[in-house]
C-alpha cells in the first residue's frame, strides 16, 4: 500500500497471472488494524480508500478465508513451531495455516517468520525462492 513500491516487487508481480495472486482475511485486517490506528486525516483517509479498492477488486473473490481446515493446520504449525523452541506469532501462524491449506506459495519480505510451517516462501524483494 506504499505509494512508491520496490520496482523489483513491482517486476515480480507483473511476471505473475493475476488470478494466481491471493490474500488472506489475516492479511486484511492486518492492514485496515494499520490504517486505523493512523491519526484521521487524509493520509489515513486514502489509505483507507486504497485498502478497500484493493480488497473489493484488485482482490475480488481471492481472499482467502481463516476456515476449519485453516484451524486445524494453525494449531499444528504453532504448536510444533513452539514445541522445537521456535514460537511463531497468531497472526503468521494463521497465514501460514491458510496457505498450507490451499498449497499456496506465500510472498513475503518476512521469511525467517515462516520457515519451518510447511509452506513454500518467495521474498519477491530478492526474487529468489526456497
Amino acid at each position: 500500500m506504499k505509494p512508491k513500491k520496490s520496482e523489483i516487487v513491482r517486476s515480480w508481480a507483473a511476471q505473475q497471472s493475476l488470478m494466481s495472486l491471493f490474500t488472506t482475511t489475516i492479511t486484511q485486517a492486518e492492514i485496515l488494524y494499520g490504517i486505523a490506528l493512523l491519526p484521521a486525516g487524509k493520509r489515513r483517509e486514502e489509505l483507507s480508500q486504497a485498502a478497500q479498492l484493493m480488497f473489493s477488486e484488485d482482490f475480488a473473490r481471492r481472499v482467502l478465508p481463516f476456515d476449519q481446515a485453516a484451524a486445524v493446520a494453525f494449531a499444528n504449525i504453532a504448536s510444533q513451531r513452539r514445541h522445537k523452541g521456535n514460537p511463531i506469532c497468531q497472526a503468521d501462524a494463521q497465514i501460514a495455516a491458510i496457505c498450507y491449506t490451499h498449497a499456496a506459495t506465500i510472498a513475503t519480505r518476512n521469511f525467517s517468520d515462516f520457515e519451518r510451517c510447511s509452506i513454500s516462501i518467495i521474498n519477491p524483494w530478492e526474487v529468489s525462492s526456497r
